[in-house]
């Protein structure tokens, strides 16, 4: 495991967006895990800056980690609508390309069977990028997850809902409280993570996915386990990490 802290989200982004590119650069069939939420944002927005000074990643193909249960794919918060907007579109790639779970599906547990099979028949995920949540989870693996799980239908927990509800400012709309989700084991099985966090608020989970025990209270700490990930760090998230930590690569 390696550490990179930035000064700023803004750099941060920058740094993890280089990585990014560096890898489409050596394979431009790049196959691209694609998380949502905020955390990730600052990539895509640097990577988006890239795409337009030449980067080609037309030929990439991208799974997005997870959707909102229940949610139709033309609703704007579904991550439908979200990868469309931050990453289909400023990135360029083949809308083709760009897969996500099946929420709206009438037999979750058979939606996820099949997108779990469609990584699978990709030849699975080169490049994984991933954020955290303030928990501690990865995709929406809440803290309970096992480490081999796979993609499936999940329950949400109170503190992912409630984060969740500044997508959903109008109290007629209830906030989604399922989600279909790549497990820690299709997450894991990815060949490259790239995690970006910032800010303050996820400075509790960075550093027990880093530095504390490998435990299934901490679904991102089964990134300990992995040979190849990176965490990509502005100076607030990672302002519990010890000096140590910050410096030198972790696990390496």
């Amino acid at each position: 495991m390696r550490i990179i802290v930035s000064p700023d989200p803004v750099a941060t982004g920058a740094s993890a967006a280089h990585a990014v590119a560096s890898a489409a650069d050596h394979r431009p069939d790049l196959v691209l895990g694609v998380a949502t939420g905020s955390s990730p944002q600052p990539l895509y927005r640097s990577l988006a800056i890239l795409v337009r000074a030449g980067l080609d990643l037309s030929s990439a193909t991208a799974f997005a980690l997870d959707e909102y249960a229940g949610l139709a794919p033309e609703h704007p918060q579904s991550y439908h609508s979200v990868i469309a907007r931050d990453v289909t579109a400023p990135l360029r790639l083949d809308p083709d390309s760009v897969h996500v779970p099946d929420g709206a599906a009438a037999d979750a547990d058979a939606a996820a069977e099949a997108y779990e099979r469609a990584i699978t028949r990709a030849g699975g995920v080169d490049l994984q990028i991933l954020g955290i949540g303030t928990n501690g989870h990865i995709g929406f693996n809440e803290p309970g997850s096992p480490a081999d799980s796979r993609t499936r239908i999940v329950d949400l927990t109170a503190r992912t809902i409630a984060d969740n509800s500044r997508f959903f400012p109008d109290p007629a709309e209830p906030v989604p409280t399922r989600a279909l989700t790549q497990g820690v084991g299709t997450i894991l099985a990815a060949r490259r993570i790239v995690l970006v966090a910032t800010g303050e608020h996820k400075a509790e989970a960075v550093a027990r996915a880093v530095a504390g025990p490998v435990t299934a209270a901490v679904p991102a700490s089964f990134l300990q386990r992995h040979p190849d990930v990176t965490f990509f760090l502005d100076e607030t998230a990672a302002s519990r990490l010890s000096p140590t930590v910050r410096v030198q690569p972790v696990n390496a």
